[in-house]
């Protein structure tokens, strides 16, 4: 029987966010009902209130969550009701020519819910990333539930379903960071200080978090980063040059997502080194640069997608190791708050005063 909840609803663009009732159905063949247990509130999630992902209003925001699940439709044997799960955005389809391939971290056919959930009226959600999770129960596709220790807090757990993975996979899985290897992280908000944190992870000699705000980089060197440089007051290219030698980072990334800042990524790598792009650009944004530099320089220029991550390998491995107290998922929590207060946190965030605000259901 369809259930009707409490969740955030994006109208229009630019308008404030609010709380409304929406209908989640019963799941269908191949689907979960979540019960949500918390959803870290994400730039994602902004530019969707903004228009920047697309016009499909409304929307029923959220995505980076964790919870309970507490019905399968048919067909269902990955998740079973009462297992504790974080929610990705990424339900690999096993039949693409990536995952035919074996490289289901690439799949280029992932899927969601098949069916629709509405608000009271009968009008359609379009779910955040395919997950709707600012929302006391959401309607997912099951291969987007991952199955985790349920030891694990949910507020940090949650927060692996989108920024925390994307970071830490741009440095392990997209940059290929290893041992002894000099990094640079250019934009030390939640994805670039979870860059850090797997660069660290890898086992890498030297990390440099580069900003233009002093408290993200006071947070960056909490989290392992060796070296810090304020690029408002400096540049950041020969900084970087200067703490390697003179050469440049082995691996640089970005985590901003501006032709700027992906300039300076592009130039403080060493020869043969590697730029991973985490940082999401708007359609309208160009680059500019010497195609003879590009050759000279050798080496890689990466985007990473979600971290390239594969949930079920990465999720579980990362959440073993959070819970051996190796992975400190807690730092990134700056506070928790109710499902009313996702638009104060939406401007908390805008203004850089938290790693990440958390809604707790």
């Amino acid at each position: 029987m369809a259930q009707q909840v409490r969740g955030v609803i994006a109208r229009a663009k630019g308008e404030p966010v609010r709380i409304e009732t929406i209908t989640v159905p019963d799941p269908g063949p191949g689907e979960a009902v979540v019960k949500v247990q918390a959803c870290g509130v994400c730039h994602t999630d902004l530019h969707y209130r903004e228009g920047g992902i697309n016009d499909e209003f409304p929307f029923l925001l959220g995505h980076e969550a964790a919870g309970v699940v507490e019905s399968v439709g048919e067909g269902v044997s990955e998740v079973a009701p009462g297992d504790f799960v974080i929610l990705n955005w990424r339900a690999v389809c096993g039949q693409c020519r990536a995952c035919l391939r074996g490289r289901p971290q690439y799949c280029f056919d992932t899927h969601n819910a098949r069916q629709k959930m509405t608000l009271a009226d009968g009008t359609e959600l379009t779910p955040a990333l395919g997950i709707g999770a600012f929302a006391e129960k959401t309607l997912v596709a099951a291969g987007q539930c991952t199955k985790v220790d349920p030891e694990a807090s949910p507020a940090a757990a949650g927060l692996l379903g989108c920024g925390v993975m994307a970071g830490i996979g741009a440095a392990i899985n997209t940059g290929g960071v290893g041992r002894g290897d000099s990094v640079a992280v250019i934009g030390c908000g939640g994805v670039g200080n979870a860059a850090v944190v797997g660069a660290r992870l890898a086992g890498a000699a030297r990390i440099i978090a580069v900003d233009i705000d002093d408290r993200k980089l006071e947070t960056a060197r909490g989290l392992g980063a060796t070296h810090t440089v304020n690029s408002r007051s400096t540049d950041p290219v020969e900084a970087v040059r200067e703490l390697t030698g003179g050469f440049g980072a082995d691996v640089v990334i970005e985590a901003v997502g501006r032709p700027e800042t992906y300039e300076q990524a592009f130039y403080a790598r060493d020869l043969a080194g590697t730029v991973v792009l985490v940082g999401v650009p708007t359609p309208d944004m160009r680059i500019d640069l010497p195609l003879l530099d590009v050759f000279g320089r050798g080496g890689a220029l990466k985007s990473s997608w979600y971290g390239d991550c594969l949930p079920s390998r990465d999720f579980p491995m990362l959440i073993d190791l959070y819970r051996q107290g190796r992975l400190d998922l807690d730092a990134f929590v700056t506070e928790t708050i109710a499902l009313d207060e996702v638009e104060q946190a939406f401007a908390r965030m805008h203004d850089g005063d938290v790693l990440r605000s958390v809604v707790i259901l």
